[in-house]
C-alpha cells in the first residue's frame, strides 16, 4: 500500500533566524536564502530579489522607507551601506520613478575617468609646495577640482600662512630666539665645519633679559639662533602646535622636564656622535626647511635616526612604541605617530635630493676621516621583492636563485664602514656601475690615488685599463680557469696589520692579458690544496698585504647582513612606483628564445650522432662488410642527423637578424614602472648614518672594554635601549642611564659617559649641554646568606677513627 501524504501541521513552526537574516527593527526582517534575499515584515514577504540584483535592493529599501516601516538609518544598518545611498534611492525615486533605480554596471559613461598620470603630477606639484590654483593652471581645470581631487587622495587643507609673530619670552630650560623662528641656516660664506653648529660655546652665549625674568630673551650659541617655546609644561605644548598650524613655527624647541624611566633614554648617548657627522647641518644645507609645522626638519631628521637606533626599523614600527616615551628622549609632548612620520618621508622625497644629501654626508665623512679612504670596497647589495608589481629578476647570491629584486651599491671604506650608496635603475652589473660609483669617488676624494676592491662582478680586463689610466689602482679576485701555480712557488708569509697577526702561504708572479695589460697575481694556497688567485696592480705592496686587503672584503658582507638583521635593510618603506626609462636597452627575449632552441637543438644533434657512432663502432662486418651497407642499414640515423644540421643552421641565420639588446618598451612592455627609489634611498642614508654613529661609540668604548672587538657593538647596542632618568639642571640636560647587566659592563659605560662629557655638546635646537652618568647599582642581598666555612685549597678534613669506625 503506497504512504499517503502527510498532512501539514495546523500551527507550523516560525523559521528560527540563522546567521543569514538581518533584523531591521522589531518588525522587518532581511533573510538570504538559496542565492535570494527576502524582505519580511510580521512574517509577510514584501520583496524578494537575487543576491547581487542592486535594482531590486534599492526598490526594497525605497519601499520600506516610503511606506513608514522603517527609519534611513534602520534601512543603512540593515542593508549595510551608508545613509547616503538610502537617501540618494529615494531621490532618484522621487525624480524619474523606479526606472531611475536601475543603473548600468561599471564606471559612469558620462563622467570622464581621471588620468593617473594626472594624479601623479598632482601629488608632485602639492607636495613641492605648489598652490592649488597654479596646479588648477597648468592643468587647465578649476582649483575646485583640485581641491576635490586632493581629499580623496587624503590631503588636507593648510591653514592661512602668518607672518612671523614677535614673540618674546620662553622657558627657562631653553634659550629664546627674538620670536618664534626657525634655525637660521649658515650663508654661503660662513659654512662651518661638521658639527659646529650644535657644539656648545660658552664664551660666544649672549643673554639679553627683558621684562619677565621667569622668561629667556634671545640667545645666539655658537653662532646659531635657538628656537623659543611658549609653552612650560614639556607635557602640554598646545602653544606651539597652535603657532604651528598659523604658520608661524618652522619647528618645536626641545623641552624637557624630569622624568624617571624613561625607556630608551640611552639612546642619547648617540647625540654626540651624530653632531660629530654633520648630518643635520647637511640636511640644512640641502632641504633647507619642511615649512610651517611643529616637526620641522631637525626634528624629523633626528627622530629618524633615534628610531633606527632604538631598532624601531620602519615608521610603522611606531605603533608599538608609545609616543609619550618616546617624545620625552626627544624633548616634545609625543613623538610623531606613523602618518605624520610617513607624511614628513613624503614631502622630503619630493624634492629630489636624496643624491645630493649622501653626497653632502660624504664629503664631511671624508674630512673627517681621509686616512680610511685609501682602500674603497664596492660591492652590490641586492634586495629581493614579493610584490605584486613585476620587476627585473637577477641572482641572489645567499639564496642561490633568480628573483625579483632591486640592486644598490655601496662604497665602504677600509675599516667596513659605509661612505655613500648608489641606487640603480634596474640591477646594473658591477662592470657598468663601477665608472659612475668612481667619479663620485673623485669627485670627493680628490685627485689621490685610491685602490678599489671589488669582487668576481666587475671582472672585465678592458674596464680594467679605463680604471687604471683614471689614476685608479684595482684589487679583485681573477676569473675564469686559470693554470694552477706550481707548489714550489709558494712562500709562507706573516705580518701585523691594523693590530692583527695574519698568515699565508702565498705564490707572487706577473700575469699578462691578450690586450697586454699586465698585473700582478698573489695565490694563496689553501689548507685544502684550493689556489685562490688575486690580481693588483699594486706593486708597492708586500704580498701578505694584498691578500689581507683582498680578503677582508668579507667586512663588507658582515655590514649588510647587520643592516638586514639589525636594521631592516630590505624592508620597503613605500609601495609606490614610478615610470621607468622605457628607452633603457634590455636583453632581447626572442634573441634568448632562438639561444634556447639552439641550445635543445645541439644537443639533439649531439645525441643522434652519438647513436650513429655506437651503431658504427658495434656493426658486424659479417653482416654489413661495406660503408655502402652500414649507411642502407642506418638510414634513418641519418636522415636524423641532417634534421638536426639544417635545423642548427635555420636557427643561427635567424639569430643572426636578431639584435643583442633592445629598448625596455619593445621588450617588455609590462615592465614600464620600478619602485621609488626616492624614499628608500633617503632612509637607507639614515641608516648609513645611525650606524656611523654605533661605530664611534664602539670605537671610544675599545680602550675601556678589553672584549670591544667580540662583544663591543652587543654592549653599546644594549646601552641604547637602556631606560633611565631625565631632567634639567643648570643649563645641563642630566641624563642618568640605568646600570647594565654586569658590573664590569656597567664600570665601561661610565667611563664612556666621561669620554662623551667631555666633548660638552648640546642637544640639538637648544643651548641644553647634554651630561650622562650610570646610576649606582643597587645592592643585592646573597644568594645564600649565612657563615661559610672555608677550608685550604688542597687540604681536605680528616675523618675521626678514634672511635674505630
Amino acid at each position: 500500500m503506497k504512504n499517503k501524504p502527510r498532512q501539514g501541521d495546523l500551527f507550523p513552526d516560525f523559521p528560527r533566524p540563522d546567521d543569514d537574516t538581518v533584523f531591521i527593527n522589531e518588525r522587518c526582517r532581511l533573510r538570504t536564502c538559496d542565492g535570494y534575499r527576502i524582505v519580511s515584515v510580521s512574517g509577510i514577504v514584501v520583496a524578494h530579489y537575487p543576491v547581487g540584483d542592486r535594482f531590486g535592493e534599492a526598490q526594497a529599501m525605497v519601499s520600506l522607507v516610503e511606506q513608514g516601516l522603517a527609519l534611513q538609518t534602520e534601512v543603512a544598518r540593515g542593508f549595510q551601506c551608508d545613509v547616503r545611498t538610502v537617501r540618494r534611492n529615494e531621490r532618484r525615486a522621487d525624480e524619474g520613478g523606479l526606472v531611475a533605480l536601475g543603473r548600468p554596471g561599471g564606471y559612469p559613461k558620462r563622467r570622464p575617468r581621471v588620468d593617473p598620470s594626472r594624479i601623479r603630477r598632482v601629488e608632485q606639484w602639492k607636495a613641492e609646495g605648489v598652490a592649488n590654483r597654479e596646479i588648477a593652471r597648468r592643468l587647465g581645470i578649476t582649483a575646485k577640482a583640485v581641491r576635490k581631487m586632493l581629499r580623496g587622495l587624503g590631503w588636507k587643507d593648510e591653514g592661512p600662512k602668518q607672518t612671523v609673530l614677535p614673540f618674546e619670552g620662553g622657558d627657562p630650560n631653553l634659550s629664546a630666539s627674538g620670536g618664534v623662528a626657525t634655525e637660521a641656516a649658515p650663508s654661503e660664506g660662513e659654512k662651518k665645519p661638521p658639527g659646529a653648529s650644535e657644539r656648545a660655546d660658552p664664551p660666544s652665549t649672549q643673554v639679553q633679559q627683558d621684562g619677565d625674568p621667569n622668561l629667556s630673551a634671545p640667545v645666539v650659541v655658537g653662532g646659531d639662533v635657538v628656537p623659543c617655546t611658549l609653552d612650560a609644561d614639556p607635557d602640554d605644548r598646545r602653544v606651539d602646535r597652535l603657532l604651528a598650524c598659523m604658520g608661524a613655527l618652522d619647528d618645536a624647541a626641545p623641552l624637557f622636564g624630569r622624568n624617571a624611566g624613561v625607556h630608551g633614554v640611552g639612546v642619547l648617548l648617540a647625540i654626540p656622535a651624530l653632531l660629530e657627522s654633520g648630518v643635520l647641518d647637511a640636511a640644512r644645507e640641502i632641504y633647507g626647511s619642511l615649512g610651517p609645522a611643529f616637526y620641522g626638519l631637525r626634528t624629523t631628521v633626528v627622530t629618524l635616526l633615534l628610531m633606527a637606533l632604538l631598532r624601531v626599523r620602519k615608521p610603522e614600527g611606531l605603533k608599538e612604541h608609545s609616543p609619550r616615551d618616546l617624545g620625552r628622549v626627544l624633548g616634545l609632548d609625543r613623538a610623531p605617530e606613523v602618518k605624520t612620520l610617513r607624511w614628513k618621508l613624503k614631502r622630503l622625497a619630493a624634492a629630489k635630493r636624496a643624491a645630493s644629501f649622501g653626497r653632502a654626508l660624504a664629503k664631511r665623512r671624508v674630512a673627517a676621516r681621509g686616512r680610511a679612504m685609501g682602500f674603497l670596497y664596492v660591492d652590490g647589495h641586492v634586495r629581493v621583492y614579493h610584490g605584486k608589481h613585476k620587476l627585473p629578476k637577477t641572482h641572489v647570491a645567499r639564496m642561490r636563485i633568480c628573483m625579483p629584486a632591486t640592486t644598490d651599491y655601496w662604497v665602504n671604506d677600509a675599516k667596513g664602514e659605509p661612505l655613500f650608496v648608489v641606487p640603480t635603475e634596474a640591477n646594473e652589473g658591477l662592470v657598468a656601475m663601477l665608472p659612475p660609483i668612481l667619479d663620485e669617488v673623485r669627485g670627493l676624494v680628490g685627485e689621490r690615488r685610491v685602490t678599489v676592491v671589488f669582487d668576481r662582478g666587475g671582472w672585465s680586463p678592458k674596464l680594467f685599463e679605463k680604471l687604471i689610466k683614471a689614476g685608479f689602482d684595482i684589487l679583485t679576485y681573477r676569473k675564469g680557469r686559470v693554470r694552477r701555480v706550481a707548489r714550489k712557488l709558494f712562500v709562507p708569509r706573516k705580518a701585523t696589520l691594523d693590530g692583527q697577526k695574519v698568515r699565508y702561504l702565498l705564490a707572487d708572479q706577473g700575469v699578462r692579458f691578450r690586450s697586454g695589460l699586465r698585473l700582478r697575481q698573489v695565490t694563496r694556497l689553501g689548507k685544502d690544496g684550493h689556489q685562490t688567485p688575486i690580481v693588483t696592480s699594486r706593486r708597492d705592496l708586500s704580498a701578505v698585504e694584498v691578500a689581507y686587503r683582498m680578503f677582508s672584503r668579507w667586512r663588507q658582507e658582515n655590514f649588510f647582513k647587520y643592516l638586514r638583521e639589525e636594521y631592516a635593510l630590505d624592508a620597503l618603506v613605500d609601495y609606490d612606483v614610478e615610470d621607468a626609462d622605457t628607452t633603457r636597452e634590455v636583453p632581447n627575449p626572442v634573441r634568448a628564445r632562438l639561444d634556447a632552441e639552439m641550445h635543445h637543438a645541439r644537443t639533439v644533434f649531439k645525441e643522434t650522432l652519438a647513436v650513429y657512432g655506437l651503431e658504427a663502432i658495434t656493426n658486424t662486418e659479417s653482416l654489413r662488410r661495406t660503408m655502402r651497407g652500414f649507411k642502407i642499414a642506418n638510414a634513418q640515423g641519418a636522415r636524423l642527423i641532417q634534421a638536426a644540421l639544417k635545423r642548427i643552421t635555420d636557427l643561427e641565420r635567424r639569430r643572426a637578424n636578431v639584435p643583442t639588446r633592445v629598448p625596455l618598451r619593445t621588450a617588455r612592455p609590462d615592465e614600464v614602472f620600478k619602485l621609488a627609489v626616492e624614499r628608500k634611498h633617503l632612509t637607507n642614508l639614515v641608516k648609513m648614518v645611525a650606524y656611523q654613529a654605533e661605530s664611534d661609540l664602539v670605537h671610544m668604548l675599545a680602550p675601556r672594554y678589553r672584549r670591544a672587538d667580540d662583544e663591543g657593538r652587543t654592549l653599546i647596542q644594549n646601552a641604547l635601549a637602556q631606560a633611565g632618568d631625565i631632567y634639567v639642571e643648570e643649563n645641563e640636560l642630566r641624563v642618568a642611564i640605568d646600570p647594565l647587566s654586569s658590573p664590569h659592563r656597567t664600570q665601561a659605560l661610565s667611563a664612556l659617559c666621561q669620554d662623551l662629557n667631555a666633548t660638552r655638546t648640546r642637544f640639538p635646537g637648544s643651548s641644553l649641554i647634554v651630561r650622562f652618568e650610570v646610576k649606582a647599582s643597587p645592592k643585592c642581598s646573597p644568594a645564600f646568606p649565612g657563615p661559610r666555612t672555608t677550608q685550604p685549597r688542597g687540604k681536605r678534613p680528616q675523618p675521626d677513627n678514634s672511635q674505630g669506625g
